[in-house]
This record gives C-alpha cells, structure tokens and sequence, in this order.
C-alpha cells in the first residue's frame, strides 16, 4: 500500500517540479544580461569585454539593441561566438561562422525570454504595415476591381496567416487595411531582434529552374558584363571551402527559366546523408513530367535553383529525373529550411513591402487586466472557500489539486511555445470548474458511503470507484469539443481548444492521482479519521419530471424572445472584430490612460472601440490608435479634444479595418460548435443510448441560445456588440452544460441498474434529488 502510495507521490512531485521549471523565468530577461550569465570557461573575460563594445555600438546608435550588436560583430569580424558558450550544441555539420552565430544568438534570445508568452489582448506586441503591390491586385480586365482587389488581399491575409502560424507564432491578428494593405500583429516577437521573421512573411517565392551557361560556372570572380551570353545574368551563392569559411561563386544563369515552382505540389525539410539540410519537393504530374523533360534533355549541365532572385544552388544534372521529386541544397540551417520550405508552400501572387513597424500596447487597457485579475482572485477565494467550509479536510485537498492542476496547465503550455490569450484564461477557468467538479463528485459519493456505515478507507475507496466514471465520461465529452476545436478551429478557437485539451489530462492527473494519493495517505497514517461535511440540502425530494413542463415553456420563451431580438439586431450586435471598421491614428501632447479614453467614448455613446498606443520603430515616436464601428470616428475625435483639451489631439490618418475576426474564422467557430454537438450526441448516444445524446445537444444549445440571446436583449439597453472574448465565453458555456449534463445523465444511468422495477419517472426524480 505505502510502495503505491509513495510511487504516486514521486510522480505528482516530478511532474509539478517539471512544469515550475518548464514556466521559469515567468518574465522577460534582458539579453545582455542573460548572456553575460551564460558564459563559461576561460574565455568569459574576453566575452564581457566584447559586450561592452556591444554596449557602445546600442548607446551610439550603431545597432537597435545588442542582440544585433553582438550579431553585427560576429560577422564582421569574423568570430565564432559559439567558443564562450561551449554548454550549447551546435549543428557539427554547419561550418559557416556567420550561420552558427545566427542559430547560436537565435537559440539564446529565445532563451532569455519568458517561457509563457502573453497574447496581444494581454502584453502588446509588435506590428507591422504591409502594402501590396498596386499592379498585381489589378488586372485592368474591366472586372469589378473592388472585388477583385478585396479577394486578392483576402487571399493573401490567409497565405500570410498559415506561414506565420508556421513559424511558431500563436495568436497573430491579420487583417486588411484600407485598399491595398495588410496589418499584421504578433505576441511575444521583437522585430529589432527578429527581423528574419518579416522576411518570411513578405517574401513571394518565386521558385525558377534555370540552366547554367558551361563556360561561366563557379568562377572566384564576376566576369565583366560584355563576356556574358545573350540571355544570361551574373548571379552568386556563399559556399564554404575546406576550412568552413564562406566563399563567394558566381554563375551566369539564363534569365527565362526552364520552368517554374507551379508545378511543385509539397516542399518539406529534410537531411542529406552528410547530415545537412535541405528542401525537398514533391512535383505533380504536370510539374513532374516537366521536370523529366528538363533534365533529361540537358544531362551534365548544372540547373540553378532560384528563389525570389537568389540562387541557392547548381546542381549537375546527372541523368534524367523521373521520379517527380527533387532537392534544393545549400547552406541551410534548420530554421532556414524550415522557414524556405514554409514559404514555398504558401506562395504569394501579390508582392508586399513594409511601410511601418512599430511597437503596440496590450488590446486590453490595463485597468480592465487589473480588473479581470481581482475578479479571477476573488472568484477562486471564494470557491477555495467554499470547499474549505463544506468539506474541510477534503476541502483542502482539493485546494491543493487545483494548485496542482494550475501548475501542470502553465507548464504544458510554456513547453508547447503556446501564448496566453483570454480565450485561454477562459479554457484554463473552464478547467479549473470542473476540477472543482470533479472533487465535489467523489466528496458526496463518500458522504453516500459513509451514511450506510462503511469506514472512511472504505468510503473514500468506494467514493472515487463510483465516481471515477462520471468524471471520465464528462471528460472525454471535453476532449471530443477539445479535437473539433483543434483540428477544425483558428484563431482564439484553436487556442480555447488546446488550452482546455491540456486543462482535461491535468485534471484527470491531479484529481485521480494527486488528491486520491493525498487522501490515501492521510488516512493511512492516521492523520485523517472522520471528515466532517456541511450539508445544506438533505432528503430533497422534488418532482423535478412534474416541474419540467412549466420549467420548459418557460425558459424556451425567453429562449425565442432573445432569438427574436437577435434577427431584430442583427445588424448592431456584432462588434468591429466580426465587421471590421474605422481606425483613426492621433498625434497627442499629454498621454492619457486606455480606461480614461473608452470613459470618453462611453460618454459619446461609442461602446466598441479598442484604443492602444504603437511606437514607430523607425522615428520612435508613440501614437494613438483607435478602431471603431465605421462612421464613429468624427464624434470620437470631438467627444476626446473637447474632454481633455490639454492632451491636443490631433488626427493623422484615417483607414477602414478589416474584421479580425474574418469569414473564415467565423465560419469555423460556427462549423465547430456544430461539429461539437454532433460529437456530443454520438458520444452520449455510444455510452448511453440516442435519447440521452439527444437530450444532451438539446440541453447544450439550450444554454447557448438562452444567454446569447438575453446577452443581446440586455446588451441593447447599452449598445454591447458581440466582440472576439465573446466566442470564447460560449465555447465556456457549452463546457459546463455538457460536464453538468453528463453527471446527471450518469447518475440516471446507476440509479436505472439499482432499480430495475422502479419507473422511469421515479428513477429519474431520485437521480436528479440526490445530483
């Protein structure tokens, strides 16, 4: 007993002390502290003298910050910095100096960075403005130009979204802006410091296969311009020679190429058998049949492989390649690979330049962050609380789970890279309820147990026995919504989904594991003899079948009259993040609180409105934005320079938004709550039979459409609109209902096998009594 026991314990030890080492540092550190502290051996005097040269070049304005200080120094100088930092394994196969230094500094920036990135809702982050080329969302066909323009940006809002998704960051937010550009913000990246991934975002991928002219190929030096064949061009790539030192060779590459990268069906990363990187791709059969004819009508000569204008490499052709498949080498890092081969599979028709980047503040005004951490606080007080009073002893055990399950949730979360949004506070409080749930249901099986006399070992046995399948079965109910949302869900879907994904096993964990083995042990050892219970309602005896009717009519005529006022509204109850709308930018002289301006706005009877403020990294200099419903914006500029003449307001520009919440990801949320009762229905009706799935959906949509539609009703007296933390707050709702749902159904299903003989109504009326 005690060898399980302790087994248990080493188990929820390594795994809380796994995930408070996966969430430290919980904050940012600064990099040039940090890597002062990395370094070791002989040569961390000679480091600490390079930064402070790194500290010379950021204070003169040389470089943005001394991660591209010391990036700039390496290269040109030449140095390998991975020698003071022998702890951290490179690629051995990497020898390009300038390359290594780059996968060394990368690794390390990430490393001085909070292990839990908060979203943009919550810390800010940085964006940037992207223009399109005006010529390619044109085709001067005599079209309807405006369509074609706003498909065309629309495609390339989801071309840029799949690559920044790619690239491991969560939660951006992309949208059109005006007529011709793109807004793109993203958590937890510093443009100074990262500037590759805006590179990988913009680039077009363009892919050319181009053949070599024989007698300009490899050469040291570019030959002079009049030496070069009709047709051609000088192009170059960086090789490595003997040694591992970059060397520069020049090619003279036909301008027309043999084919293009529209034939290229998947590229992917991959290994050489020397271990080096390259992209691997998958042509189809157009693609591919193109390919056997190019090669094998230009066997030994070298085919150049270019991408948006650079040559990466040149290949010999050595026999005709058939197979539909084919390489492109080089110099790569993983990451380059990774990022090359992401960009390839989402080409871009629409070429796009940056305009403006800038650092911006959290969506959310602090106030309202402060205000969301003091309601959070107090709501678990009160539910620790509650436990504490009701169950004392056991009370407090469950206290200590959900201590545990918070834990292991965070950790999970910072080892996935994952970033937290509300819609993943919402998930975690979500849990974080049926983790309360979970306790409450093993707590009143044993209450059950120890009134027909059994010991407390024996009833706390037989308590979690009888419990254990109710919990699994509303939680599996969880991991079905879970997967929909995952697989199917974007945006603050997807990450409602994982972060409740994640809550569902921590919670399995930590009330079957951590809080059977903490009881287990307290009773064993004598410390815990009898716990005491308060019980507030004793031999209920309802008839709840007899009251369902009325309860029925009732509530499903408030169901109707707020789906009524929902038709009635239903071209003022969806805020800017489904509609899109107005963004002013103002210049101001005194800079006022994000709770004073929405106080403001509130005042001119502008309700939805997201002001923040973004420093232009280019000029340093901060600026009021604000979004708003369209036509809102001279009343807002009013109401503002007439509240707070000291701040001089001033308005700068002026561009219509797009929805942040676009079609798609709307359409997906509704695809997904529809997927999400299906899968409830099949899943009740697998463990139960069809009329329990179906009550279950029934109950389910129920809840939704009642407080969507009383939300919208009361909202109207005050001009709420349906806004993006709003689609997180039903997939919540639908949460609880199946969890509460599934326990009854459950409690049914035992009482039915117990009592054979007795009616339906009675069983269901002593089932509901004693939930």
């Amino acid at each position: 007993m005690f060898q399980r026991i302790y087994l248990k314990f080493f188990l929820t030890a390594a795994l809380v002390g796994w995930a408070l080492f996966s969430v430290y540092p919980l904050r940012d550190r600064p990099f040039s502290e940090y890597v002062k502290g990395e370094t070791t051996g002989a040569n961390k005097a000679e480091f600490l003298k390079l930064m402070d040269r790194v500290s010379q070049r950021v204070q003169s304005g040389q470089s943005k910050s001394p991660f591209v200080a010391l990036k700039q120094i390496g290269k040109e100088e030449k140095l390998d910095l991975s020698k003071f930092f022998p702890q951290v394994r490179l690629e051995r196969t990497l020898r390009n100096i300038e390359k290594r230094n780059d996968i060394l500094l990368d690794y390390l920036l990430k490393e001085s960075k909070g292990k839990l990135q908060l979203g943009l809702d919550l810390n800010g982050g940085v964006a940037f403005i992207l223009e399109a080329q005006e010529s390619a969302l044109v085709d001067g066909q005599g079209k309807n130009q405006k369509v074609m323009r706003e498909e065309k940006l629309a495609k390339a809002v989801d071309i840029l979204g799949t690559r920044i998704n790619a690239l491991g960051v969560a939660e951006p937010l992309i949208r059109p802006v005006g007529e011709n550009r793109i807004e793109v913000q993203l958590p937890g990246v510093s443009i100074k410091e990262n500037p590759d991934v805006v590179d990988a975002v913009k680039k077009p991928a363009r892919l050319d296969f181009r053949l070599v002219s024989p007698q300009f190929a490899a050469m040291a030096e570019a030959p002079p311009l009049s030496a070069i064949p009709v047709g051609y061009e000088i192009m170059s790539n960086e090789d490595d020679d003997a040694n591992g030192r970059p060397v520069t060779r020049y090619y003279a590459v036909k301008r027309i190429p043999e084919m293009t990268g529209e034939g290229v069906k998947d590229a992917y990363p991959g290994m050489d058998q020397m271990g080096r990187y390259e992209i691997r791709l998958q042509f189809n059969d157009v693609g591919a049949k193109r390919f056997a004819d190019v090669t094998g009508s230009n066997v030994g000569r070298l085919l150049g492989i270019v991408l948006d204008g650079k040559l990466y490499s040149a290949p010999r052709i050595n026999d005709r390649i058939g197979g539909g498949s084919a390489q492109i080498t080089g110099q790569f890092s993983q990451r380059e690979a990774i990022e090359l081969a992401n960009v390839l599979n989402n080409p871009l028709d629409v070429p796009l330049t940056i305009k403006q980047q800038s650092v911006i503040g959290p969506s959310l005004a602090q106030d309202a962050v402060d205000n969301g951490v003091s309601a959070a606080t107090i709501g678990i007080a009160l539910v620790c609380g509650f436990m504490i009073t009701y169950y004392t002893t056991g009370g407090l055990i469950a206290v200590f789970t959900l201590v545990v399950n918070v834990i292991i949730i965070l950790g999970v979360m910072a080892t996935m890279g994952a970033t937290l949004t509300l819609p993943g506070l919402a998930g975690i409080v979500l849990t974080m309820g049926m983790a309360v749930d979970a306790n409450i249901l093993v707590y009143e099986r044993m209450r059950e147990e120890l009134a027909i006399g059994k010991s407390l070992h024996a009833a706390h046995d037989a308590g979690y026995e009888k419990a254990i399948w109710t919990i699994l079965d509303s939680h599996v109910t969880q991991l079905c919504i879970c997967a929909i949302m995952i697989i199917w869900g974007t945006g603050p879907i997807k990450g409602f989904g994982v972060t409740l994904a994640i809550g569902v096993f921590s919670t399995l964990f930590s009330v079957l594991v951590t809080g059977r083995v903490v009881m287990d042990f307290l009773i064993e050892r004598g410390f815990m003899t009898r716990m005491p219970m308060m019980h507030l309602f004793s031999n209920v005896k309802l008839d709840w079948v007899k009251l369902g009717t009325p309860a029925f009519i009732a509530s499903w005529t408030v169901v109707l009259i707020g789906v009524g006022a929902i038709f009635m509204r239903s071209d003022r109850i969806m805020g800017i993040d489904f509609t899109g709308g107005d963004q002013v930018t103002l210049a101001y002289a005194q800079r006022l609180d994000i709770a004073e301006i929405r106080k403001v706005a509130t005042a001119a009877g502008i309700t939805d409105i997201n002001p923040s403020y973004q420093a232009d990294l280019t000029t340093g200099k901060e600026a009021l934005k604000i979004e708003m419903p369209y036509g809102k914006t001279s009343a807002l500029v009013e109401a503002m320079q007439k509240a707070h003449p000291e701040a001089k307001y001033e308005k700068t520009g002026e561009d219509a938004i797009g929805a942040s919440i676009g079609k798609e990801i709307a359409g997906n949320a509704a695809l997904s709550v529809g997927l999400a009762l299906a899968a409830i229905l099949l899943y009740i009706a697998f463990r139960f039979e069809f009329g329990f799935g179906m009550g279950a959906v029934i109950a389910t949509l129920h809840d939704v459409l009642m407080t969507v539609g009383m939300f919208v009703l009361i909202g109207g007296l005050f001009d709420y609109q349906f806004n993006a933390p709003m689609v997180a707050a039903i997939l919540a709702i639908i949460g609880y209902s199946v969890n509460d749902t599934v326990v009854v159904f459950d409690r049914i299903r035992e009482e039915l096998k117990l009592n054979p003989d007795m009616n339906l109504r009675d069983v269901v009326n002593l089932a509901i009594n004693r939930v």
